[in-house]
């Protein structure tokens, strides 16, 4: 099905081309395409008859790149590129990016095209989606609860968003992959490469039930900058984004930045005040940037339409003495487990009249609160 879908083989081979001669962001080339088409755009910039701004971003590469051969090795190592022109590409997720570059904002342009391991439609994946981010050298306390975030959210329908590193990422990736729904996972290098080493079975099960996905062409090299760019795709594809631990400088809060200037909720989870792993959490609940969660159903109740509470966890369990008038309860107060007293010592202890005392008492038994035995009256355990 997707084969039938795909766009021109010029238009992919231009994509190509342009994906891998400039760095992403790219706003200044990005704008460029839009302007002039895919396809003209890239022989323009072949030839080097581009503006100054374009040029800056595209010079360095743009006669050592050819997008012919960059679509055959990634199809070579299973890896399919998705373009704006397809329908696969998740045109809803990314028009924040697009926006937030009409107004100014830097390094927040969406991506040329993106590169994909995995069959599942890259739309259709993120339809329904949420972000979970955290901190590399999470604690047990993190990736426990990154762990049951990432189960309870796809399992209730949603797609987990992350960046498959070490900590809290790959921990609610497991999470939704223990469930039949998929995982995305984007990646600061090519999408043939598995970064990091050490979660080379997980990038695979994660191609094998999600999609493993990158704005690098394959063969490219993890690079720390690369970490920061990646994040505002992860940010923007998520239709909030969640934060278990992150320090009070980290990749986790830069990506929750970018959720709140693309309008997008924040969530972040609380930890013990002592723990190092947790201050950026912390601090973007003091500042009001995030919303303090502590459960799936709190995610869930944030991330749907006002006035909606999918799951029960999101209510406060009530008691059975909610529905008690002041006066009945102020009686309840003054009876004792396991401790018989008479109405006299009940008004007395409470303040009621004697009257009002007798009134209630019957009522309280009939409730399941109260019981009556021979020396008198005690509230029941």
């Amino acid at each position: 099905m997707l084969e039938k879908e795909q766009p021109s083989e010029e238009v992919l081979a231009a994509r190509a081309y342009l994906s891998a001669v400039a760095e992403p962001p790219a706003s200044a080339l990005a704008g460029f395409v839009e302007a002039h088409g895919v396809c003209r755009a890239s022989e323009l910039v072949r030839r080097g008859d581009v503006p100054a701004l374009v040029a800056d971003e595209v010079e360095a590469r743009r006669e050592h790149v050819s997008g012919a051969e960059v679509l055959s090795a990634a199809r070579f190592a299973g890896i399919r590129l998705v373009t704006p022109e397809h329908p696969e590409w998740p045109h809803e997720r990314f028009a924040g990016l697009t926006d937030a570059t009409a107004i100014g904002l830097p390094g927040m342009a969406a991506p040329l095209a993106l590169w994909v391991r995995g069959s599942v439609p890259l739309a259709e994946a993120l339809e329904t989606s949420v972000s979970i981010v955290g901190a590399r050298a999470a604690t047990g306390y993190g990736e426990r609860l990154a762990v049951e975030f990432g189960h309870g959210l796809a399992s209730a329908g949603f797609t987990v968003v992350s960046g498959a590193a070490y900590g809290i990422d790959g921990a609610a990736h497991r999470g939704a992959l223990a469930t039949s729904r998929p995982t995305v996972a984007f990646l600061a290098c090519g999408a043939d490469i598995d970064y990091p080493a050490g979660h080379s079975r997980l990038l695979r099960a994660i191609s094998e039930q999600g999609v493993v996905v990158s704005e690098y062409p394959p063969g490219a090299s993890p690079r720390k900058h690369r970490f920061l760019v990646r994040n505002r795709l992860i940010a923007a594809s998520g239709q909030g984004t969640v934060v278990v631990e992150a320090g009070a400088r980290s990749g986790a809060s830069n990506t929750a930045n970018t959720a709140d200037a693309l309008g997008r909720p924040v969530m972040a989870v609380p930890g013990p005040v002592t723990s190092k792993a947790s201050v950026g959490c912390h601090e973007m609940v003091r500042g009001a940037k995030a919303l303090l969660v502590t459960g799936v159903g709190q995610i869930l109740e944030t991330l749907s339409p006002l006035g909606t509470i999918p799951f029960e966890e999101a209510r406060v369990p009530g008691l059975e003495t909610d529905s008690l008038d002041p006066h009945a309860r102020q009686l309840y107060d003054a009876l004792v487990p396991g401790e018989e007293v008479s109405a006299d010592q009940l008004a007395q202890e409470s303040g009621l009249p004697l009257r009002k005392i007798r009134a209630l008492l019957p009522a309280l038994e009939l409730a399941g609160l109260a019981m009556r035995n021979e020396q008198g009256w005690s509230r029941c355990a």
